[in-house]
């Protein structure tokens, strides 16, 4: 029975892999296509829209089905279900890149704003390799680099916070970009978000390891942190 499971459980783990790597891949391709006002790149984001959502519909039927058939003790019953609320984050980044896929494509019909489009670009590189290593992480349920990675999540938060200022400020101008402004502030509301789902599934990881659940993120935990950390950098 211990081997079955074992396997089962790596098959698990192994179907969570694909679907992050999934989701990391949306993420690029979508900012890509955001970024270059690559509109068939953009299609080719939606089209797989609902890959990333049978993964999680066929990730927790396997979930279950362990659970259910093989009756884990304390420790593997919660790696199981770090990984089944884990792929509900995982889900949510999905739905994050066809919301970003679709803002390319209305912004394809407007002037480019390469002040707004680079730090967007930062902040996806961001993102995407918190996500690589958090991957990793659940590979070896690594707890230092689960906290490093949430800790990274303040680097997000502060490119929104100071361009989220400036895209306001030009919706409230008005003027022929209004539409242009709105899909940039799209884009890195979904990226900040993305960063924010990341950082859940470093709280799983830990829950995993120790059964603890934690709060991990810096920035939303203590709101002036944010606010404090982006006065220094504008000094």
């Amino acid at each position: 029975m211990g081997a079955i499971f074992d396997d089962e459980l790596k098959r698990l783990r192994s179907h969570f892999m694909e679907m992050g790597i999934d989701a990391s891949e949306q993420i690029y391709q979508a900012t890509k296509a955001f970024t270059d006002h690559d509109v068939e790149l953009a299609n080719q984001v939606l089209d797989t829209d609902m890959k990333i959502n049978d993964e999680e519909i066929h990730l927790e039927k396997q979930a279950l089905k362990l659970m259910a058939l093989q009756n884990p003790v304390a420790t593997d019953f919660r790696k199981i279900i770090s990984i089944l609320k884990a792929s509900t984050d995982i889900e949510r980044l999905g739905d994050y890149s066809t919301h970003i896929a679709r803002a390319a494509i209305t912004l394809s019909k407007f002037e480019h704003h390469e002040d707004i489009e680079q730090p967007i670009e930062q902040m996806m590189m961001v993102v995407r390799k918190m996500l690589e290593r958090i991957l990793d992480a659940y590979v070896y349920t690594d707890e230092q680099v689960a906290y490093e990675v949430a800790n990274d999540d303040l680097k997000v938060d502060l490119i929104y916070v100071k361009f989220q200022k400036k895209i306001i400020k030009a919706l409230v101008k008005g003027g022929e970009d209004v539409k242009a402004y709105e899909s940039y502030l799209v884009v890195l509301r979904n990226l900040e978000r993305a960063g924010d789902h990341i950082v859940n599934l470093a709280e799983w990881i830990i829950y995993s390891a120790s059964g603890k659940l934690v709060e991990l993120n810096p920035g939303k935990a203590d709101p002036t942190l944010v606010r404090r950390k982006l006065a220094e950098n504008q000094k």
